[in-house]
């Protein structure tokens, strides 16, 4: 992602219905897990690695480019910079890796998966976003820096070809599917802009509503994915 796009979502993200949303659902993931040593790939501004540090654990960002990872820097979230394909950390040293929106930015995500499962101890977790659906595609993923939406049997491929079990996946943004189609067919450049209050409300009321429906098997926006290191 370019650093300006980095910069906008770092500005965005404490209020905006997206990210807000998903740190409760980051929160939900960890619910229940003993906290240790946790690395957050991709971590832009930190918002998601707050969330852990929140809950106990020892978590440091990750982020590849300057911006994000002075924005982190800015917010007193541990950072380092890298390259997720070339994790600066020891063998079998981290009890959680995470990687929300990364996936998808890395021609070779192989290669990063293979780092995580190298990082992590055997049966620790790897908690993963990514945004699905091809069909999908719009301005917005160019803009980003994305270069594929996968098909949910892709992301969980991919895994599973680099030495993880999957223990459980879910669709999300499914409610707003629609809504995000007919908007990305039309818009030009990202998603990530200011959203008036009370747009930001009513979309806000939707994804919460999500949580208690029974969607979660339906075609969404993202897909996300619990797994862990054989």
């Amino acid at each position: 992602m370019e650093g300006h796009e980095v910069r906008k979502l770092a500005r965005l993200e404490d209020a905006h219905w997206w990210y807000r949303e998903r740190r409760h659902i980051l929160a939900r993931m960890i619910s229940g897990m003993t906290p240790g040593r946790a690395l957050d790939i991709g971590a832009a501004g930190g918002g998601n690695t707050r969330v852990l540090i929140e809950h106990g654990w020892q978590a440091v960002a990750l982020e590849y480019t300057q911006d994000g990872a002075l924005a982190a820097d800015e917010r007193s979230v541990p950072v380092m910079r890298a390259d997720a394909t070339n994790l600066p950390v020891d063998t079998g040293s981290l009890d959680l890796v995470m990687a929300f929106d990364l996936l998808e930015h890395l021609v070779e995500h192989d290669a990063c998966v293979q780092e995580v499962h190298r990082v992590l101890k055997p049966g620790a977790p790897f908690l993963v976003a990514v945004p699905v659906d091809p069909k999908l595609w719009s301005d917005h993923d160019v803009a980003v820096g994305h270069v594929r939406r996968y098909h949910r049997a892709e992301i969980l491929d991919l895994l599973q070809r680099n030495g993880f079990e999957i223990e459980r996946r879910f669709a999300w943004n499914v409610l707003l599917r629609p809504v995000v189609s007919m908007r990305r067919r039309t818009s030009q450049g990202s998603d990530l802009q200011d959203t008036h209050w009370a747009v930001n409300a009513a979309l806000r009321a939707v994804i919460t509503v999500e949580r208690y429906l029974p969607v979660k098997d339906l075609p969404g926006v993202s897909e996300f994915v619990v797994a862990r290191r054989r």
